[in-house]
């Protein structure tokens, strides 16, 4: 390479390593915490904190203390970055290789895919995700949402941030729990709370379980806003998921990578 030769731009650099390209790609499907990418990728953990920290580095990827154990994080791939940078290393390449947003997902030949979101007390975040879903599939996909330990109601935060932002009315639904869904049958099985994941009851059939990492916006934190703030910043971050999950649902259960 001539010395005035333009350096590959930092996706590519970044992504190019072996070991990362596959934190990358354990990190697309799911938030880990690093003993358990340890496990997925088959490499020491002074390894894989390693490169995790080259990967945050270039913000690709984002960590959270979990809210069931503060000694544990979970890494999170930030998919808008990603898209960002690799549309950036297209276009680098060529102009034109970027690249346009996925469509919403057709209706699959043996039926529509269904997605269970859960969490503690199915009062803000789950059911943030299932109107969100069900508003941007136009029901071609079956939603549902519960909880381990409802609560009495439908935060109002999570109300009035629904209506506003997304004009949805999920006044009138309630929370329920998790052993009520029990015996339907889920494609994905989504956890949204740190606590849920670990008590979260086997669904049978395979569902493919995923977890994102977000903190109840109705809990004070150190790390953000609380209040209504904090429930704009939980629903903006829930729906960019959701963007980034709608293209999978249109593929079966072979497609899908483990």
């Amino acid at each position: 390479m001539r010395p005035s030769d333009p350096a590959a731009p930092a996706f590519v650099q970044l992504a190019a390593h072996p070991l990362r390209w596959k934190l990358l790609t354990e990190l697309a499907a799911s938030d880990y915490r690093v003993r358990e990418l340890v496990e997925r990728v088959g490499q020491p953990q002074n390894l894989v904190s390693y490169h995790l920290r080259l990967l945050r580095g270039g913000g690709l990827v984002t960590a959270r203390r979990s809210s069931f154990d503060a000694r544990d994080s979970y890494y999170h791939l930030d998919l808008r970055q990603c898209a960002h940078a690799l549309a950036h290393a297209g276009s680098a390449l060529h102009p034109a290789l970027g690249f346009a947003p996925a469509p919403p997902p057709s209706p699959r030949p043996e039926g529509r895919p269904a997605v269970l979101f859960a969490c503690t007390g199915n009062s803000a975040r789950s059911p943030i995700a299932e109107a969100l879903l069900r508003h941007r599939t136009d029901g071609q996909v079956e939603v549902a949402s519960a909880g381990s330990h409802p609560k009495p109601r439908i935060h109002s935060d999570a109300v009035q941030v629904l209506r506003e932002q997304h004009g949805i009315d999920i006044s009138g639904q309630r929370p329920r729990h998790l052993d009520t869904v029990l015996g339907r049958r889920f494609d994905y099985v989504i956890s949204l709370c740190d606590k849920v994941r670990e008590v979260c009851p086997d669904f049978g059939d395979q569902p493919r379980l995923v977890h994102w990492s977000i903190p109840d916006p109705a809990t004070a934190t150190s790390t953000g806003p609380v209040g209504h703030p904090a429930f704009v910043r939980t629903a903006a971050e829930i729906d960019t998921r959701i963007r980034y999950l709608m293209p999978l649902l249109t593929l079966t259960p072979q497609e899908v990578q483990p």
